[in-house]
């Protein structure tokens, strides 16, 4: 009976071992890019919609949280263990519902306020937009920090309730836009921080000889240097 006890505890933690996301890939540890939620019309959160309603500033978090996840399916592929792939993949399917929702919430914005131009206008304009949303999360110097985080934001999406994805765009934009800032391990700095700054000579006459010249043996050195760590 205490080996079957044995087997079964060693099964459930080897089985829990392998359900919870990798936090350390590249990091002991990583900077943490939490922010608050967000409505969608903040600074740096997402493409500036005039005149939107609560309704499409929704919809363009969600579109917002689609590229994010389509951007790291693409670039994070180096690292199989942060399921970027199949995560980005599952949430299409679990909530494609919304995801189609959204998008026709937008293609209705774009169309209001391109009216007098014409629908194809409104449809270049769309275009134009997700163009630029894809863009705004392509990042080089910050990709360890956005892949780990869109990792964990994938995660979150696949879990929630469908119809409540525009929820977790809402919570977690602004901690996708904070992992495009560079960072590296912040457990362990990389050296010593320091700064110089050069103190000017002194200039009264004590320090001079009558020809102009520096006195070393009363003033010191000429230049100094003051090092702040």
């Amino acid at each position: 009976m205490t080996v079957v006890r044995i087997f079964v505890a060693a099964f459930m933690a080897t089985g829990m071992l392998a359900t919870t996301p990798a936090s350390a890939q590249f990091f002991m540890a990583s900077r943490d890019f939490s922010g608050a939620p967000v409505r969608g019309d903040e600074p740096g959160i997402g493409i500036e919609l005039p005149g939107a309603t609560d309704a499409e500033l929704r919809a363009s978090l969600v579109w917002s949280l689609r590229a994010a996840l389509n951007i790291s399916a693409l670039q994070c592929q180096f690292e199989p263990t942060l399921l970027t792939v199949p995560n980005y993949n599952a949430m299409l399917r679990d909530h494609r519902d919304e995801l189609k929702t959204t998008y026709d919430t937008l293609s209705k914005y774009f169309i209001r306020i391109n009216k007098a131009k014409g629908p194809k206008a409104g449809q270049l304009a769309l275009d134009q937009f997700g163009t630029r949303i894809y863009g705004s999360f392509s990042t080089a110097s910050a990709q360890f920090g956005f892949c780990q985080t869109a990792a964990s934001v994938g995660r979150e999406a696949i879990f929630a309730p469908r119809g409540s994805l525009h929820e977790v765009a809402s919570n977690r934009m602004r901690s996708l836009r904070n992992s495009l800032i560079p960072y590296g391990e912040q457990r362990f700095p990389r050296g010593m921080r320091f700064d110089r700054r050069m103190v000017l000579p002194r200039l009264d006459a004590i320090c001079w000889t009558k020809q102009g010249i520096w006195n070393p043996k009363k003033c010191g050195p000429d230049v100094q240097w003051v090092t702040r760590y």
